[in-house]
């Protein structure tokens, strides 16, 4: 036990000198819910309340200027109150999502709100184009793309504006994921303010990370041109097992295609493949499909609409299918074009791709 408390007092001693006591009260509709503190940095919670008589209080240390969200813990909306730990208490209402706190709080719980109202606006806008049919929608994405450009412009603005300060980490936290990567990278180089914040520092050694397995995906995707096609036997629609050593090495070029019909790219990609296939079946070119579906119905129905004349299969397990780990198959639309003597030669033919490289194996 002496130790023990002589542990902790070491730890508060370095909390007391690298950290910021933070204080938050707030308020919440609903009595015996808990409401968490999570540092974004890690993701991690580092304190947690019980609302009682619909206030609750946390207290304690975290990092100077962390970027903390109070969160509840069963939240009905993405909305996120985000404060940077300068040591001035805030108060939070989970109710309306308002916080105050200090100056940079105040202010960045203001860009907090614009920024949602931008999230509100392209729903609303999302929300009527799923109503319209799918010829009427092209028409109507100006509304999408000006609802777009607004964020965009709003979250320029605001990092620009603060170019001094750690705003735009709390801006930049706000939009999480959403915020597309160039324009994170843009305005997050070494040369801001803000560059060296935990979270913009996380969220760069994340993008590395993931950097790091779409390179070794791609490698492990690309390794299979120049060997002998591995087999796979799943179902036709009609329940009737089928194996691709049916049809791949017994003398045709074989394109074994990668698709789902909840896949938009796969059905924009669709007419490229229906075009090469009527093209170039009578010189020794066939497809065999490998469904991604999970419901055979949707299955089914499109291989009738998108007018897909050719072999297909599928075991519909949808990410689980077997061709996920045998091909390492991890995106759709994708695609193996296997020569007549059962080599894959090429991978991920798309568009014209295809149509060039048919036209020189079946010149």
């Amino acid at each position: 036990m002496i130790l023990f408390a002589a542990l902790s007092a070491c730890v508060c001693v370095a909390c007391s000198q690298d950290g910021k006591k933070y204080t938050v009260k707030g308020t919440a509709p609903e009595d015996g819910a808990l409401v968490y503190l999570v540092d974004l940095a890690t993701g991690n919670p580092i304190d947690s309340a019980v609302v009682a008589d619909g206030a609750f209080v946390m207290k304690g240390v975290a990092a100077k200027d962390a970027l903390l969200n109070v969160k509840p813990a069963a939240p009905k909306s993405g909305w996120k109150s985000l404060f940077l730990n300068d040591g001035t208490p805030v108060t939070v209402n989970l109710t309306d999502s308002t916080l105050t706190g200090s100056p940079t709080n105040t202010k960045l719980a203001e860009y907090c709100h614009q920024i949602d109202d931008d999230y509100q606006a392209i729903g609303a806008v999302v929300k009527v184009l799923r109503t319209l049919p799918e010829a009427e929608q092209a028409a109507r994405m100006t509304e999408y793309r000006a609802a777009y450009n607004k964020l965009m412009d709003d979250l320029t603005a605001m990092v620009e504006e603060n170019q001094d300060n750690n705003i735009p980490v709390g801006v930049l936290g706000m939009m999480g994921r959403d915020i597309p990567r160039d324009k994170f990278v843009a305005f997050t180089d070494s040369t801001k303010a803000y560059a060296t914040h935990p979270y913009i520092v996380e969220r760069q050694r994340k993008y590395a990370e993931a950097d790091a397995k779409e390179k070794e995906m791609r490698e492990r995707k690309q390794a299979v041109i120049g060997k002998p096609f591995v087999d796979l036997q799943e179902a036709d629609p009609s329940d009737k097992m089928h194996s691709l050593s049916e049809y791949v090495g017994k003398g045709k070029w074989v394109l074994v295609d990668f698709w789902a019909s909840w896949c938009g790219p796969c059905k924009a990609e669709m007419p490229h493949v229906v075009a090469a296939y009527k093209q170039y079946h009578k010189k020794g070119f066939d497809i065999v499909g490998v469904s991604f579906d999970s419901k055979k119905e949707n299955w089914v129905k499109a291989i009738k609409e998108w007018e897909m004349p050719w072999i297909h299969i599928s075991d519909l397990k949808g990410w689980e299918n077997a061709a996920h780990d045998v091909y390492t198959v991890n995106a759709i639309p994708d695609n193996l074009l296997i020569d007549p003597q059962g080599t894959i030669v090429a991978r991920g033919l798309r568009g014209k791709a295809l149509a060039d490289k048919l036209a020189e194996v079946l010149k």
